[in-house]
């Protein structure tokens, strides 16, 4: 087994194992999360200085619980359980789990008993965060290095392996990463290696590699994910790289200027800019379903994108801002193999195409992405714009989307967006935008009655998209938004604003 600078988290389908292996990245060292399920082989294939267990919902005592290939205690690497994964070794080195009557979920306070290692400088009491129905009764040989009132083995070590029952990856835990850090730096010995300038030195003659003297196109939205896609590519192959900017309509205001002004100006990318606008509403005329609005979107960008490639010399590769959680989810889908994110601007293009395909950003999570933006020289505007799916403003348009709910959504998000950023909280709120339907409000304009559109301002907080809140803005923010929608934004008489949060709400409202 070759040794490299990684840490593996087997992924026994706890909500916590891609922020594991993320505070893993955080700490500079390389991360790979792969299922319970995988192989000893394809696991000694990541050359692990370190595997880290991970949590998960089921009692380890169940036959139908997760395992993992018990040899992988012998592959003579650390191993540190959590949660779970503490009770998965307990359980593999005949020890004794049991369901108890006092369950221990939420903060709870951590007596340490032994420092030498895992534990290294931490207080003789702190808080964890607990998550379990399950305790560890014996492990046979181990040591405990740490207890709760609730539970006598909270910690413990059994030769090469450490189990701790508290989750050291979230924010609750108040020493976490300093017993990840030990775990990683002083245990398994890691490097602290994973940068944003070491991953550009390392991708960029990868790419040159794979794509040799062919040509290369991108589908450029002007997102973070394809932006920094684009900008390594052109690093790598220079001008054998043609973007190709499809215009559909349903963009931010002034989006697609800049996106022009970036790349074509700035960067000096060959970079084919299509104005499809009309071709793409008309496609949606009288169409009502969100979901069928989503379908035609992407099939649509799919037959333009083809038409243009098709108009271009040999090409051999296409480029896609695929990112490290759409290449673990769609693998785990199926039987272990990656397969293309689906997504309106990528769907598809390499089977009806035939070309190879260039996934520079594949091990990246959101937040890598970003920094590594900084480190390719993307401008701040890009770096930081919230989400936007690749539907555009045609998912925040409930019912038919047709060119005045365009012209009202885009100019009202535009004053959420402008509001914000006087406000100072533009990057402190996850998604904010105006959403228009077809319901209609009574006003009074100019000493008369008018019948106008009721828009609704939709903004929420969150960490991955996973779950999200609404954001709680001072009443004088809302107040000022309110009133220049309706004063600025014809055809607007009421503004609302949404109070729900992810779960039971989405996001995006269609």
């Amino acid at each position: 087994m070759k040794e490299k600078n990684t840490v593996g988290v087997i992924d026994f389908g706890g909500q916590y194992s891609h922020l594991i292996a993320r505070r893993c990245r955080e700490l500079k060292v390389h991360s790979e999360v792969v299922p319970s399920y995988t192989p000893i082989e394809r696991v000694e294939e990541l050359g692990p200085k370190g595997i880290i267990l991970s949590g998960g919902p089921a009692s380890v005592y169940q036959k139908s619980s997760p395992k993992c290939d018990p040899k992988i205690l012998e592959l003579g690497v650390p191993i540190l359980g959590i949660c779970y994964g503490a009770q998965l070794i307990a359980m593999l080195k005949k020890g004794t789990v049991k369901r108890i009557k006092r369950r221990e979920y939420g903060k709870t306070k951590l007596f340490v008993d032994d420092r030498e290692d895992l534990l290294r400088g931490l207080p003789d009491a702190t808080q964890v965060w607990m998550s379990h129905g399950d305790r560890i009764e014996s492990v046979p040989g181990s040591k405990t290095i740490a207890h709760t009132p609730n539970s006598p083995i909270a910690a413990f070590r059994v030769g090469n392996a450490y189990g701790i029952q508290f989750h050291t990856e979230v924010a609750h835990t108040a020493k976490g990463k300093e017993i990840l850090s030990n775990f990683l730096y002083g245990i398994c010995n890691c490097k602290p290696t994973w940068t944003p300038k070491s991953f550009v030195k390392r991708i960029i003659p990868e790419i040159k590699n794979e794509v040799g003297e062919g040509r290369v196109i991108c589908a450029l939205s002007g997102g973070i994910d394809s932006s920094v896609t684009a900008r390594l590519v052109q690093r790598a192959v220079g001008n054998r790289l043609t973007c190709i900017f499809v215009n559909h309509g349903f963009m931010r205001k002034g989006e697609p200027q800049r996106v022009v002004q970036t790349f074509k100006s700035n960067f000096k990318m060959n970079l084919v800019p299509i104005d499809a606008r009309q071709r793409f509403l008309e496609k949606l005329k009288g169409v009502r379903d969100s979901e069928e609005k989503r379908k035609i979107i992407g099939e649509e960008f799919i037959r333009v994108f083809e038409e243009q490639a098709e108009r271009l010399k040999k090409i051999d590769f296409l480029a896609q801002g695929t990112i490290y959680p759409d290449r673990i989810e769609s693998a785990a889908v199926g039987a272990g193999a990656s397969r293309i994110k689906s997504h309106h601007n990528v769907g598809g293009l390499p089977e009806r195409m035939r070309l190879g395909l260039v996934e520079p950003i594949k091990e990246l999570y959101k937040d890598e992405v970003r920094e590594v933006a900084r480190e390719v020289g993307l401008p701040e505007e890009i770096i930081s714009q919230h989400p936007f799916p690749g539907p555009g403003l045609a998912t925040r348009i409930i019912g038919e989307v047709t060119d005045e709910k365009l012209r009202i959504c885009r100019d009202a998000s535009a004053i959420v967006e402008e509001e914000l950023r006087k406000a100072s909280l533009y990057e402190k709120v996850w998604q904010a935008f105006a959403v228009v339907g077809d319901d209609l409000a009574t006003g009074v304009m100019g000493d008369a009655r008018k019948e106008g559109h009721l828009v609704t301002v939709r903004i929420v907080e969150s960490v991955d998209a996973m779950t999200a809140d609404f954001s709680r803005l001072p009443w004088n923010l809302l107040e000022e938004i309110s009133k220049r929608i309706t004063n600025e934004v014809e055809g607007v008489t009421w503004v609302s604003y949404t109070v729900s949060s992810k779960p039971p709400s989405t996001i995006e409202p269609c």
